[in-house]
């Protein structure tokens, strides 16, 4: 263990030349930023930068997060899609609240969204799952995600009749499918240094508006 103690703490971190943040041309809101930020990062060729971990309240109280894909950002929110039958759906409805972290390591860039969850109409969820690749809609189509699995030639052959339905009617739409927008309350943008002097800002939904200011690294 004292082996692998020491491989941690040599892995160098915040290394090479990292994007400036400019306290000075901040927006009046996150999205905007976050924005500026994320479009940077596909420029620079950052793989998966539309990537996030989303961390919700487990149903027994710990708790719980995984990572999926950030299907846009609006001046609402940001927006994620799941099944509500699923793990996620069943636990945002206990408990409507999440966090969403995004991290891009080679710019050494953090973002983290805390906010309520609110699930969109069914047309949009559904217009959503239809825009899906035909495999990624079978798999939705399954339904038994975070069911535990006994034989995965069972998955294989559910699959396989999953991708058959979608060929055969090309509107079908997993009937759990939907599309969530996480409305933020809190957003912090941090920016690490080479010298460990990282740069963070919090933006904190306020009557009419946004604050915004300065957090101790």
């Amino acid at each position: 263990m004292s082996g692998l103690r020491e491989l941690l703490r040599g892995i160098g971190v915040f290394e090479g030349r990292l994007p400036v943040f400019d306290l000075a041309d901040l927006p009046a809101a996150p999205h905007e930023l976050f924005t500026r930020w994320l479009l940077q990062a596909v420029k620079e060729g950052v793989r998966e930068p539309h990537a996030m971990t989303l961390s919700t309240i487990g149903l027994d109280g710990l708790p719980s997060a995984r990572v999926l894909i950030c299907k846009d950002v609006t001046a609402e929110g940001w927006r994620f899609a799941a099944d509500a039958g699923g793990r996620k759906g069943r636990e945002l409805a206990a408990s409507p609240a999440a966090a969403l972290t995004f991290y891009w390591p080679a710019q050494a860039r953090q973002v983290r969204v805390r906010g309520t969850v609110e699930p969109a109409s069914a047309a949009e969820s559904a217009a959503d799952f239809l825009a899906r690749s035909p495999s990624a809609r079978a798999e939705a189509l399954l339904g038994r995600q975070s069911s535990p699995l006994a034989d995965p030639a069972v998955r294989e052959r559910e699959a396989a009749a999953a991708a058959d339905r979608i060929a055969a009617d090309p509107g079908l739409v997993a009937p759990g499918w939907t599309l969530y927008t996480l409305l933020p309350g809190q957003v912090e943008f941090w920016q690490g240094d080479t010298r460990r002097a990282h740069t963070r800002v919090e933006y904190r939904r306020a009557a009419g508006g946004w604050e915004r200011g300065s957090l101790w690294p």
